[in-house]
């Protein structure tokens, strides 16, 4: 206990304060990096929730325990330990959460049918409905949420002419639906419910923007199917031309255009054609006839009664004999019914245009130098394009593929093949967000330990040098310490090339002043001085 007592003694109370103050900073600082390194990987959870869904998924994090943490003014965005997602999600997805502020089938396990007027079933089915259609769209991609908006008009007695359902339905979205994509969820719509026709179904976005007009007609529908249509085959024509020509002159260095004029008339055409060489018995109908007509005898005539009348009665009578012969044959001849439909949206004509740059290649200063590409090779890309987008000169197609110097220079990056290393490290973003927070915890603690640690510890032992070096008897060390602290403090000032001179000299001169000074001590008080050894010894 006496030698700590002595050490606090020897360092003074300001040595002590300043070296606790020390040992506080860095025991805080060091256990900040710590927690803040050992602190579990962070997740995102769940995010977009609505306030319900986001109370009811705290609520439960805090019964298990689990550490979480919330962004968002309203908490929209919960975030857990990355190695506990997928099992939270499924224990979630069990419990039903989060339920996006819909309902679905499962509102009637929860009421009693028998207690429940009719109106408030017809309510609960529509809410129902309207969930699930809700629950169905969010299954596309882009979609993020949904909310569908049923009108079932009621049937009433006695009434002939009924109105159509229709349906609204706003959705939340990650970029932008295709074409293809809204027509399907108006589909989706129209088929799970009894009486909706997709083009009854109106589709916003969450700007505000109509996807899908209710309102129009079957014919404005058609419109806008071939408008549709229209805008497919410019796109996929523009993609495959893009595909071939970046493949010769490099990606990012042509720029293409296609425009397609659709024939929107509905065209219907009849025609009957006979052939007369072709032709087939269909019945044949034969007709014979014989007749004999015979004399007059035995006929009763006023001449038969005259007198001499029967003198020609040997003489045979005159007979006359008739034979008829009719055929009747029917023929089928053959004959060609046609009946064409062309439907609106055809092809009618095809213009493209294509752009390319030239080839850059270095020059004499070392930079890039633009040189505009062969006459050959431009024709070659053309015959490339014809024959990709089906060019036919009949009908008024036109191709024309130009070389131009492009505004933009092509990037360093572009004239140099990428290295192994740049293909290999694709850190994921929170890999290098992870990275970025271990170089600046890294940094913080050199900054700590340069401009905070170092110079303390360098005036802590700075100090502590002057007294180990007057270390002597311990009586001529307490009568000597007073008078030679202003010369080491003076001494502690100098320069670090001059310090260690100047401590020789200083404990040369404070050796010989002690031993006089002792010297004379003992000459003055030669009682007490026995006094102090006789303790000496006896402590030893």
């Amino acid at each position: 206990m006496k030698p700590i007592l002595e050490l606090v003694t020897k360092l003074g109370p300001a040595r002590i304060a300043a070296m606790a103050a020390v040992t506080l900073t860095l025991v805080g600082f060091f256990a900040f990096v710590i927690l803040r390194v050992s602190r579990p990987d962070m997740g995102v959870l769940f995010s977009d929730l609505s306030m319900q869904d986001s109370s009811a998924v705290i609520r439960e994090l805090d019964a298990r325990g689990i550490a979480y943490e919330t962004r968002g003014d309203t908490g929209q965005t919960v975030m857990a330990p990355r190695a506990d997602l997928a099992k939270l999600r499924m224990d979630f997805a069990g419990k039903g959460l989060p339920s996006q502020g819909g309902v679905g089938y499962e509102i009637f396990d929860k009421g009693d049918a028998f207690s429940s007027t009719s109106f408030v079933q017809n309510v609960n089915h529509l809410r129902a409905m309207e969930g699930e259609l809700a629950r169905s769209i969010r299954a596309i991609g882009r979609v993020q949420a949904a909310r569908v908006h049923l009108v079932m008009p009621e049937r009433r007695l006695f009434e002939r002419d009924r109105e159509a359902p229709s349906a609204a339905i706003v959705v939340k979205l990650m970029g932008d639906l295709d074409p293809s994509q809204v027509r399907a969820i108006r589909h989706l719509a129209a088929s799970a419910v009894e009486g909706l026709k997709p083009e009854r179904v109106s589709i916003v976005d969450e700007r505000g923007r109509l996807l899908a007009d209710g309102a129009r007609g079957a014919e404005a529908e058609g419109a806008g199917l071939v408008e549709e249509r229209q805008s497919g085959i410019e796109r996929r024509l523009r993609s495959q031309i893009e595909e071939i020509v970046a493949g010769i002159v490099g990606q990012g260095r042509a720029r293409v255009q296609v425009a397609a004029e659709m024939d929107l008339n509905r065209v219907e055409s009849r025609s009957e054609s006979f052939d007369p060489e072709s032709r087939v018995v269909r019945s044949t109908q034969t007709r014979s006839e014989n007749s004999l007509t015979g004399g007059g005898e035995g006929q009763v005539t006023v001449g038969n009664e005259l007198p001499g009348a029967n003198q020609n009665q040997g003489q045979p009578a005159q007979k006359d004999t008739s034979q008829k012969n009719e055929e009747t044959t029917n023929y089928e001849i053959s004959r060609v019914t046609r009946v064409e439909t062309l439907e609106g949206g055809r092809l009618k004509r095809l213009s493209v245009a294509v752009v390319v740059d030239g080839v850059y290649a270095p020059g004499a200063d070392g930079k890039p130098a633009y040189q505009p590409r062969p006459a050959a090779e431009i024709e070659r890309i053309a015959a490339l394009v014809r024959t990709a987008v089906g060019f036919d000169k009949a009908r008024g197609d036109q191709v024309e593929v130009v070389n131009l110097r492009f505004a933009e220079m092509p990037v360093a990056a572009d004239l140099a093949e990428p290295g192994l290393l740049q293909s290999l490290l694709s850190p994921s973003k929170e890999e290098v967000m992870r990275m970025v927070e271990l170089a600046v915890l890294s940094l913080l603690t050199l900054i700590v330990l340069m401009a905070v640690v170092r110079p303390l510890l360098k005036r802590v032992l700075a100090s502590e040098v002057p007294m180990v070096a007057l270390a002597g008897p311990a009586g001529a060390l307490a009568l000597a310490g007073a008078e030679v602290g202003g010369e080491v403090a003076e001494a502690g000032r100098a320069s670090d090339a001059n310090r260690f001179l100047e401590l020789a000299k200083i404990n040369g001169q404070v050796q010989a002043e002690t031993v006089e000074r002792v010297v004379d001590m003992v000459r003055a008080s030669p009682t007490e001085t026995v006094e102090v050894l006789r303790n000496w010894i006896h402590d030893h």
